[in-house]
């Protein structure tokens, strides 16, 4: 390890919690000091690069795969690293929140790997951020048992999942931790301490310290990831190449650069998962002002659309052309106490994960462990003994950078069942979130910031272009917010109706909910500081 003695540039303005001495130590901090350093220009860089692109095709640019990059893609000799041991077999894939009992359920689901998700399924209160940091130091270590007080028993058994990390997005700071005063890149916050306290005992565990990094939106935030693992391995004295690193393609601009994104990140590569709600988000935020591009009620853009279907053609090709991993969206279902309506999600959950081994992929994602059989029994059929089919290279596809945002066939003005349902999901997920919980169960679906993300930009989009009167989602939130009202505890109707009205109503769309609630509603300083 090649740390040099710690100093006091970092400042914990978060409330100290149980056991967080054990995670901010200050080696710890001061290794996510040097990362701050090294990449905290380049992060702020990278958030102003989007919004040039973001305007230039709001402005009519053309959208379309990279000149500048096509030797690339044209290059044919080029591949990605083999796979690492743990994600050689990924046909079943679980995620979460790194909750204490949701960590030991998962590892435990006969899943092949667990995706720990501080991004989409957490609310990142300090308390959440420091305490699954923790959950993910006491799992490897095998001391995460516990019982609740009343009395269900939560043991790790003998065969686990491999665990993914998913550090939260580029567009978030860590208000709680400071650095020569500014907040330190959550991104940054999320990796560094997981990957100073957790990579040497995952190596030594037969694994190695992976990833999953989110909402990339094109070949120089792949590069920027590469980056810090190249560091992060130097500074610690880990070889390089031994993180490994999956991309979900949750963004249009990311799916015109698939290849480059592989290939920035080759040496520490996993390959690339379909997104689908980012991934409509995404559509919506680059292309939502226009007429052309306005979507139905989200249950009616499924993975079967022309150009989701474009999107996940593309993205197996590309993957098995440079032998990388491929890897399906996830199966938000979960189990319900009504017979016929917990069949009817495994009906649905089968027929998409069919779809999927049938076009090539090597495995997909779900939510829930109950979920576990149904994706294991489909993979199954299709890859037998074989831990991939990366052998599937699907030269018979051919996809155009119009294919991936051609919506005409998609496109129709929504159900009122559609408007009512976005309203009730944004505004009970926001009231979930800002009370503390990142992954909600709402109608028989598991819903986290990607989905409501969806629901609230969807709104803004159906208000903008006049499909749906003003005074008919006011009616909606104020009706909604009378339900919600007994269930609520920190957060109030007011507060949920402001940030409502600021992120799906407003004239023009913010980039993220996540930011401005978080900003006003999760950070808490100590007393004196505004």
């Amino acid at each position: 390890m090649t740390l040099s003695a710690p100093t006091v540039r970092a400042r914990v303005l978060g409330t100290p919690g149980h056991r967080h001495d054990e995670i901010l130590t200050p080696e710890a901090l001061e290794f996510l000091g040097l990362l701050v350093d090294e990449f905290g220009d380049r992060r702020l860089h990278i958030l102003r690069e989007r919004g040039r692109v973001a305007s230039r095709l709001a402005s009519g640019s053309p959208f379309g795969f990279s000149v500048a990059t096509a030797r690339i893609r044209a290059d044919e000799s080029w591949r990605v690293a083999p796979p690492a041991p743990g994600l050689t077999d990924r046909r079943v894939e679980i995620t979460g929140p790194p909750e204490r009992g949701t960590a030991v359920d998962a590892l435990n689901s006969g899943a092949q790997v667990w995706m720990a998700d501080f991004a989409d399924a957490t609310s990142p209160t300090w308390a959440n951020i420091v305490d699954g940091q923790l959950n993910l130091l006491d799992a490897i270590e095998r001391r995460i048992d516990f019982t609740t007080p009343e009395g269900k028993h939560y043991r790790l058994g003998e065969q686990l999942a491999t665990i993914v990390v998913r550090p939260r997005g580029w567009h978030l700071a860590e208000e709680h931790l400071e650095f020569d005063g500014r907040p330190a890149p959550a991104s940054l916050v999320d990796f560094g301490l997981y990957f100073f306290h957790c990579a040497q005992r995952q190596i030594d565990a037969g694994h190695g310290p992976y990833f999953s990094l989110p909402k990339l939106e094109s070949r120089d935030e792949a590069r920027l990831w590469n980056d810090i693992f190249v560091v992060a391995q130097g500074r610690l004295g880990i070889p390089r190449g031994t993180v490994r690193a999956t991309v979900p393609i949750e963004t249009v601009t990311a799916a015109v650069a698939m290849e480059e994104i592989l290939y920035e990140l080759r040496e520490h590569s996993a390959g690339l998962k379909a997104g689908r709600w980012d991934y409509l988000f995404s559509l919506i935020k680059t292309f939502g002002h226009r007429t052309d591009f306005l979507l139905p009620d989200r249950a009616q853009v499924t993975m079967t659309a022309s150009f989701m279907r474009a999107c996940t053609d593309l993205l197996v090709r590309t993957c098995h052309k440079r032998g990388a991993h491929a890897i399906g969206g996830m199966a938000a279902q979960v189990p319900s106490e009504d017979a016929g309506a917990h069949q009817a999600a495994l009906a649905a959950v089968r027929l998409d994960k069919e779809r999927e081994a049938e076009d090539g992929f090597d495995g997909s994602q779900i939510a829930h462990p109950a979920l576990v059989p149904v994706l294991r029994e489909v993979f199954d059929e299709v890859l037998g003994a074989r831990p991939h089919q990366l052998e599937r290279t699907r030269d018979d596809v051919e996809v155009t950078a119009a294919h991936l945002v051609s919506v005409r066939r998609t496109s129709a003005p929504p159900t009122p069942e559609g408007v009512r349902t976005n309203v009730a999901v944004a505004l009970r997920y926001y009231a979930a979130w800002l009370g503390g919980r990142g992954a909600v169960a709402i109608d028989g679906l598991m819903e986290d910031a990607a989905t409501a993300e969806i629901a609230r930009a969807q709104i803004w989009q159906w208000l903008r272009h006049r499909v749906v009167e003003r005074s008919t989602v006011v009616r909606l939130v104020e009706a909604e917010l009378a339900l919600l009202e007994p269930e609520l505890s920190r957060p109030t109707s007011d507060a949920l109706r402001e940030l409502f009205e600021r992120t799906a109503m407003a004239r023009e769309l913010p980039g993220f909910f996540t930011t401005d609630a978080y900003t006003r509603h999760l950070v808490h300083r100590p007393e004196g500081q505004s």
